[in-house]
């Protein structure tokens, strides 16, 4: 079973979310599908479902390997890199 080899990475505590929605999204016009946190900064981006996939494009920008669902009542986590969930 594949693994996350950038877990041991995280901050022992997460970073602040720096907004409670995808900030791309408001300044596009657009509603994001679903939103997720970036471990390492606090971005909040949309879903790969959203018409911006801004979350990923986040990740491709800066190169933050790992992001947590924002949605309520959920606690996944994904790897970028690895492709796997954490």
């Amino acid at each position: 079973m594949k693994q996350c080899t950038h877990a041991d990475a995280l901050p022992h505590q997460e970073p602040e979310p720096l907004g409670d929605t995808c900030p791309e999204c408001l300044a596009e016009g657009t509603d994001p599908v679903q939103l997720r946190l970036c471990l390492t900064c606090g971005h909040v981006g949309c879903c790969d479902s959203s018409p911006g996939r801004h979350a990923t494009a986040h990740y491709k920008e800066t190169g933050h390997p790992l992001m947590r669902t924002f949605e309520p009542g959920e606690s996944w986590r994904w790897c970028f890199i690895d492709h796997v969930l954490v």
